[in-house]
């Protein structure tokens, strides 16, 4: 099986910070890849240059046979993205803002409309369809945010932080459709500091830490390198430079008078 992704000795700098140090990743179709890292690891550089938003990097991005460099556009014709920030045009209704976006991803008018009303009914948001954005919670505009990612279904989906804002039944509902995309042939690229659902999401986990692919392997193949831990357990032992516990006593005795 071909690679549907391919990365290859992705460098990234900005300005004389050097945030990819050389990534070397091969996805292949209905991969499920937990992308994880701590802040500053270089995951959402990742994502974005994945998605065409960042352009200046070095090295080749492939995707389903098409360098990035050479036809962005129809890489991005392929892709789902759900950015952690639910930014949209708050004025607009969620059925005005993903007619829009099918227009951009040029849908059939009836397809978009059926779809729309029907993702839209399973969160909950068929009575809010005609309310501007405006008065939304965060939760309700995440939603709206995952469903114009999914609205063209794209072969490749790249989730970073998608259940920012969700309910408890929301999250419920995002990681059994993130399994049932995945069933379906779709490959999820999924960024998420939430471990416990990386872990239970992913077949496939790829941390990083200042700009480098430091582990990468299912869950179970982690587990017999780093001894049977929790995903959490295995991220802090590898990513950690100092003990935890003794962060959170430092942080205690700024208490101490």
């Amino acid at each position: 099986m071909e690679p549907i992704i391919q990365l290859k000795n992705l460098v990234k700098h900005y300005g004389d910070k050097q945030v990819l140090k050389g990534i070397n990743l091969d996805i292949f179709p209905g991969q499920v890849i937990g992308y994880i890292g701590p802040n500053g690891a270089g995951k959402s550089t990742t994502v974005k240059i994945l998605c065409g938003l960042i352009s200046d990097y070095e090295g080749t991005v492939i995707v389903d046979g098409i360098d990035l460099k050479t036809d962005p556009l129809a890489v991005k014709r392929k892709v789902g993205y759900v950015p952690e920030l639910a930014e949209l045009y708050d004025v607009l209704t969620p059925a005005e803002f993903l007619g829009f976006m099918s227009e951009l991803y040029g849908m059939d008018k009836e397809v978009a409309n059926e779809r729309m009303q029907k993702m839209l009914a399973a969160f909950g948001l068929e009575t809010n369809m005609h309310q501007r954005m405006d008065t939304f919670s965060k939760g309700m505009r995440q939603k709206v945010l995952i469903i114009s990612g999914l609205l063209h279904n794209p072969d490749i989906i790249i989730l970073d932080e998608p259940l920012s804002g969700l309910d408890a039944n929301s999250v419920i509902i995002v990681k059994d459709l993130i399994s049932k995309l995945a069933k379906d042939g779709k490959t999820i690229f999924y960024c998420s500091h939430m471990m416990d659902v990386v872990e239970k999401v992913s077949d496939r986990i790829v941390l990083i830490n200042e700009g480098m692919v430091i582990a990468d392997g299912s869950f179970e193949e982690l587990q017999n390198q780093q001894g049977n831990q929790s995903l959490e357990k295995i991220f802090a032992h590898m990513t950690a430079k100092g003990s935890l516990n003794d962060a959170a006593d430092q942080l205690m005795r700024a208490f101490e008078n």
